[in-house]
């Protein structure tokens, strides 16, 4: 079919019209497409960690948190420290520290409007990952913060996640990318960072002075000494 009735007129959709696609609206068709789904994938999943979902954790320097406002609007952060950096406090229950970020506060504000998130845990190196998806709060001090010092510093607050389902995903996606495998890395093919953040953001700043800001020192800024 050409184009979508309804499609347009400020919902965001603006611009399709041109473009031949026939939508999927149930869950029906989208079954009916896919095909069917193997128990197993349901089985696999936890209410609580268990032994190799705290392993994973414990051995994860990296981790994705996804979050969604009230009004449905949704944003995905990255969160990383040395492998750990996420505590367990128990099975049922980890924390997250804050770092020292853009400020914009995506992932914090969310959460205070609805407490739903997902979070993808990676290991370099491993094509498989771990999600979590749970409820969250945050906490602005804890006896554990003490825990999460890196490189002096302390976190301000933390994210408290109550685990409500984890389990092990397959490596399809990272073996379809081969994320890992440095042969595929093209990095010079996009543009410096000091390049897009000139572009996007410190306009009115020189190339030069971008890419000292984003050189070497720049690790220097990752864990500010808290006061």
């Amino acid at each position: 079919m050409d184009g979508m009735d309804g499609i347009g007129g400020g919902d965001g959709w603006d611009g399709l019209d041109g473009f031949a696609y026939e939508e999927i609206t149930s869950e029906e068709e989208l079954r009916e497409l896919v095909g069917p789904v193997n128990p197993v994938v349901f089985q696999k999943a936890s209410p609580v960690l268990r032994v190799h979902e705290s392993e994973w954790i414990q051995n994860s320097p990296f981790c994705l948190i996804a979050t969604a406002a009230a009004d449905g609007t949704c944003d995905v952060s990255p969160r990383g420290d040395p492998p750990g950096f996420v505590r367990i406090l128990d099975e049922r229950t980890l924390a997250v520290p804050d770092r020292p970020g853009n400020r914009r506060l995506d992932t914090w504000r969310n959460v205070l409007q609805n407490p739903q998130v997902g979070m993808v845990f990676l290991i370099p190196g491993r094509g498989d990952t771990l999600r979590v998806n749970g409820r969250a709060r945050l906490v602005r001090s804890a006896s554990f913060f003490d825990e999460m010092v890196v490189r002096g510093h302390r976190p301000a607050l933390a994210l408290l996640v109550r685990v409500e389902e984890t389990y092990f995903h397959c490596a399809k996606s990272f073996m379809r990318a081969k994320l890992w495998d440095p042969g595929s890395w093209n990095p010079e093919a996009v543009a410096s960072r000091a390049r897009i953040a000139r572009a996007t953001e410190w306009t009115e700043a020189s190339l030069e002075s971008l890419e000292r800001r984003y050189g070497p020192e720049y690790e220097r800024h990752l864990y500010p000494e808290s006061g």
